[in-house]
């Protein structure tokens, strides 16, 4: 039986030391599997930072990577962020050409996308929107007839809902994992 590949996000709690992106980065890279994005922040904690990684794969690729990753010496958590239980958010900032035909209608788009012009000039508007991957994908694809001269997104931060804490993640469910 096949399964299907789909996007999931991964958030993994790791010691703040040199050289720890690198290794999970490296473990990726050997194992041939694909980083959509990632994002990287300190956390509440000191000495430990947040890695959330975006990727596509089937139910197969996604315990391969826990498990590996579970083997690096500077993991403390991993979970796997589903998005029922999750809030996923990426920031995008994308500069728009602004003609005296075209102004009016990015305008309105930034109103109903909840978004925020942070940079405006005669030629160019540069719009900042925030939200689930799916909503800057609509929004790009909105703002293609206009002249997308620039794309700059940040990559996927994920958190659980509800009072549950990444940092609670008890790792000996990766022995369930199959």
């Amino acid at each position: 039986m096949e399964q299907t590949k789909g996007q999931f996000v991964i958030a993994i709690r790791v010691e703040n030391r040199f050289g720890v992106l690198s290794r999970v980065a490296g473990m990726f890279s050997r194992r041939g599997f694909n980083i959509d994005s990632l994002t990287v922040s300190e956390t509440e904690t000191n000495g430990v930072s947040r890695i959330t990684i975006s990727m596509q794969g089937d139910h197969y690729q996604r315990c391969q990577i826990i498990k590996q990753l579970s083997k690096l010496s500077e993991v403390m958590q991993i979970k796997v962020m589903e998005p029922a239980e999750s809030v996923i958010r990426e920031m995008l900032l994308i500069k728009v050409k602004s003609t005296p035909e075209s102004r009016r209608d990015v305008m309105d788009a930034t109103t109903v996308y909840r978004a925020s012009i942070v940079d405006y000039s005669p030629s160019a508007m540069c719009v900042a929107v925030s939200g689930d991957p799916a909503k800057l994908n609509a929004f790009i694809e909105l703002m293609k007839p206009y002249g997308i001269l620039e794309i700059c997104r940040t990559g996927v931060v994920a958190m659980d809902r509800d009072a549950v804490s990444l940092r609670d993640t008890d790792m000996h469910y990766l022995n369930d994992l199959q």
